[in-house]
Parts: structure tokens; sequence; C-alpha cells
């Protein structure tokens, strides 16, 4: 996992629409990035609606707020649109920025041993330095957290 002061690696992904998008476009703006493993599941819905529901106070601070995870571009948009999602969602299925920030790691669900992305959240600076990132975050506070800790 990527710590705090390292240069976040740059990526291209594609959004909901098919369109490329890298980190570097935001260059100069404040990035809340964050990793969670799968569209229309309890614990990522509720994180996505809790970021949407915060968005406003993002946009306000000038600040886009990305999600990634390893699901289809048809599946983000279908994600976004079913719940009036207003921010980047970015497909990653050859799990190239999930490695690059190392949240694809081990995990134990009832004994079960697999991988899989670990749900976390990394805040970029405008210059592209990784200025905190949080680990095993809990879906329904992640947004309202971050909004407090950049005050």
């Amino acid at each position: 996992m990527l710590k705090v002061g390292t240069v976040a690696p740059d990526f291209t992904l594609k959004d909901k629409y098919g369109n490329n998008i890298s980190l570097s476009d935001f260059k100069g703006q404040k990035r809340v990035l964050y990793f969670y493993p799968k569209d229309n599941t309890p614990g990522c819905t509720r994180q996505a609606c809790a970021f949407a529901a915060a968005y406003e106070g993002f946009k306000d601070k000038n600040i886009k707020v990305i999600g990634i995870s390893k699901d289809s571009v048809a599946s983000h948009q279908k994600f976004a649109e079913k719940y009036s999602l207003p921010f980047t969602l970015l497909s990653d299925p050859e799990l190239a920025a999930i490695k690059a920030y190392g949240v694809w790691q081990e995990k134990k669900l009832y004994g079960k041993v697999s991988f899989g992305v670990v749900r976390t959240t990394f805040i970029i600076d405008e210059n592209g330095i990784i200025e905190r990132v949080m680990e095993k975050v809990k879906p329904d506070t992640n947004a309202a957290e971050i909004l407090e800790a950049l005050k």
C-alpha cells in the first residue's frame, strides 16, 4: 500500500461512458480516490451513496471524487444511473491502478482465502502527492470523515 508523501501513480482508465480518464487530468485540483470491491453490493452502494450525498461539499472545495473498482464500464454506468452518482467512476478490470496503489490484497471470509480490492481511500493534493491514506474505511462514514479532515 502506498504511503503519505508518495507521488500518486498516474493511470488512464475508462469512465462509465467509455472515455479515457487519467489521474493527471486533474492536476492542480485536490482529488479523493477511493477504491471499492464491487458495484451494487451493500457496502459499496452505501459508500457511493454517501459520497453522492456529500458531493456538493466536495464540489464547493474544488475536490474531484473518483471511485475505482474492477467492474466493467457497463456495470459502472448502470450503478451510477441507478443511484444518481454525480462523481467519476473508473473501470479497472486489468487491475492496473488497483495494484499500483497496493489495494489488491489477500482477504479472508468465513475461513476462505481469496484476493480482492480492500476498501481504501487516498487524498491526493494538487501536485499529485498522497496527503492521506485511509485504510479499511467504513462505507457509511468515509465521505463525511474526508470532508471533516479537509476543513
